[in-house]
């Protein structure tokens, strides 16, 4: 996906990664994506994104997406 911002000089301060990052944290803070969904958007690691997510002052919300995010993770982790 390509999404192309209009020419705006408080932007062109922010790398592509800072953006991403900023996207993720915002559709967190809104619940439109879980914890893992917003660390995969952002492109960093989980614990990465909840230190971006303190840093915001954005509360960790743990979801049933995030259980499930989780479980998914753990299944890849320890195989039955």
């Amino acid at each position: 996906m390509t999404l192309e911002l209009p020419e705006i000089s408080a932007i062109r301060r922010f790398s592509a990664d800072d953006l991403r990052l900023e996207l993720a944290c915002a559709l967190y803070a809104r619940g439109r994506v879980s914890a893992v969904s917003g660390a995969d958007l952002a492109g960093t690691d989980l614990i990465s994104f909840q230190l971006a997510l303190r840093e915001r002052e954005i509360p960790r919300q743990y979801s049933v997406a995030d259980l499930a995010d989780d479980m998914s993770v753990l299944g890849k982790l320890f195989p039955a």
